[in-house]
């Protein structure tokens, strides 16, 4: 009979453990802080204007074009034009820049928020 309270307490500490150490893995955030995104400042997308607008309203910001060929290209924008956009310092080809028809674009994606 004692070995069977032995373990039953044992079994108590190992969860009562468990429990605490459950508990100091959890962040605890400041008040008011729980679930908030901070959005980065000037970028926004407007969806009534064309899509050569919205890219100029990114020049500077890292992106990434989606083609309609299905590849993607994420690089900075440097300069958007009528038909073309100009993508410098590609992802994976820092070195390399890239000039995109207009009429090849799908999507276009950017970071707008920080966690």
């Amino acid at each position: 009979m004692q070995g069977n309270s032995e373990r039953t307490l044992g079994l108590r500490r190992v969860c009562l453990l468990t429990l605490c150490g459950i508990l100091l893995a959890v962040p605890l955030l400041p008040h008011g802080q729980q679930g908030k995104v901070l959005a980065a400042e000037g970028v926004n997308y407007n969806v009534n204007s064309t899509m050569a607008d919205n890219l100029k309203a990114l020049a500077g910001k890292k992106v990434s074009i989606h083609l309609d060929s299905g590849k993607t290209l994420t690089g900075v924008v440097k300069e958007v034009g009528n038909h073309l956009v100009h993508l410098e310092k590609l992802e994976g080809k820092e070195l390399f820049d890239a000039i995109v028809t207009m009429t090849a674009i799908e999507a276009v994606d950017t970071r707008f928020r920080s966690p």
